[in-house]
């Protein structure tokens, strides 16, 4: 078995970046992968997914230690943002013999993406897919395309190659990927415990605001006889796909574990972080799980995979020319994109002469669609040890919390 080789005919031939550690806004601290895939099966050779394209030397290097390119039969495109396909245009001239599959999105996104490098009659004979289309590729593989629209752009895709003398595997698309290097392709190879971390940030800050759809499509998914998932970005599950199917369904239905609150602020001169640490410590008194988080210190992408999991979120920031301060109103416009689901919210900060933040952080949550409680925080300059007593508010906090 060669560093390429998953499994017998199928082998990994993508680009593991370590260095990147940013991700179109979303850190990416331990880097990610761009996963492609080949699968032979007799005389037929599939490749599925290109690479970004600054490393498509690197990716087309891999495909020659695994075969011919001219040898290659079809090119599955599951997906077509530009960290997968962004090699098309420069991988088209090594493969004269291939077809092209993509969902009927995903020729329109190719034609509209490519356009200018690409001559028009390469998008005319693409074949395009919709649920229910197979491709037989003999010896008793067989793939089935099921397109899954907006999961997480239009022309998504995932592709599951039925193997009757072998393992049935999902190329699941973004589905079930984490941002992680890794040398190590499996899930049983790496720790378990850190996988499902980074599974957790991707879920929060690429597909939360997606859940409905992606409890619609799961059962759809979770019907289907996998016994390998290999998707876009990160390792590939063999051992653990049971945890990360269920995981989904959590996330996707946001369902939270008990009591739990964040708190995430930022502070001028120090006023709001009193009122933010008075806070963290009576929740955490009554034995409730609590995090805190000052947005100069913290990082979007993190932040919004614990907001994820809490039950209420707790925002604070002072006023700043009768508004928010910088960094909670684009914490705030971050975390209303994605649309965390389930949550109680409730407002603090402090003001000078004139307020406005805390008003505007119960509107921002409101339209994100978090149950606001009632009671603000909203203090003037330096906060008095009796103006810090926030034992009653807490009691309502918990209580609506339930």
């Amino acid at each position: 078995m060669t560093h390429l080789e998953l499994m017998k005919d199928v082998n990994f031939v993508g680009y593991i970046d370590f260095e990147v550690r940013n991700f179109h806004g979303y850190s990416t601290h331990k880097g990610s992968s761009y996963n492609a895939y080949i699968v032979k099966s007799g005389n037929k050779t599939v490749l599925i997914d290109t690479v970004k394209r600054p490393y498509f030397e690197y990716y087309l290097k891999n495909i020659k230690d695994v075969c011919d390119p001219k040898e290659i039969d079809y090119l599955i495109i599951n997906h077509v943002e530009m960290d997968h396909s962004g090699s098309f245009p420069l991988l088209l001239k090594h493969l004269p013999n291939a077809e092209i599959i993509a969902s009927t999105r995903g020729v329109d996104n190719l034609r509209l993406h490519f356009h200018e490098e690409v001559e028009s009659e390469v998008f005319d004979k693409i074949r395009a897919v919709k649920e229910g289309d197979t491709l037989d590729i003999g010896n008793g593989k067989k793939f089935a395309f099921v397109p899954i629209p907006m999961i997480h752009w239009p022309d998504s895709m995932v592709s599951f190659m039925i193997d009757e003398n072998g393992k049935n595997i999902l190329f699941s698309n973004d589905a079930f990927g984490q941002h992680l290097a890794t040398s190590m392709r499996w899930d049983d190879e790496n720790d378990i415990s850190e996988i499902m971390w980074e599974a957790e940030k991707y879920y929060a800050n690429i597909l939360l605001h997606l859940s409905g759809l992606i409890a619609k499509v799961l059962p759809k998914v979770g019907a289907l006889p996998i016994d390998i998932i290999c998707p876009s970005h990160g390792v590939c599950w063999r051992t653990h796909i049971g945890k990360i199917v269920e995981a989904y369904k959590k996330w996707s239905a946001g369902e939270i574990d008990g009591k739990s609150v964040l708190i995430v602020y930022d502070t001028m001169w120090g006023s709001t972080e009193k009122i933010a640490k008075e806070l963290f410590k009576e929740i955490s008194h009554r034995g409730i799980t609590v995090k805190r988080f000052r947005l100069t210190n913290a990082d979007y992408s993190d932040v919004i995979t614990e907001a994820m999991k809490a039950k209420a979120i707790l925002v604070g920031s002072p006023t700043l020319n009768n508004g928010l301060y910088p960094l909670v109103a684009e914490y705030l416009s971050y975390q209303r994109g994605l649309k965390p689901m389930n949550k109680i919210g409730m407002a603090f900060g402090s003001y000078g002469w004139g307020g406005g933040a805390v008003k505007e952080i119960i509107k921002e949550l409101k339209t994100t669609g978090i149950d606001v409680l009632d009671e603000k925080i909203e203090l003037k300059f330096v906060p008095r040890p009796e103006d810090l007593d926030f034992k009653s508010i807490i009691d309502k906090l918990v209580e609506k919390m339930g």
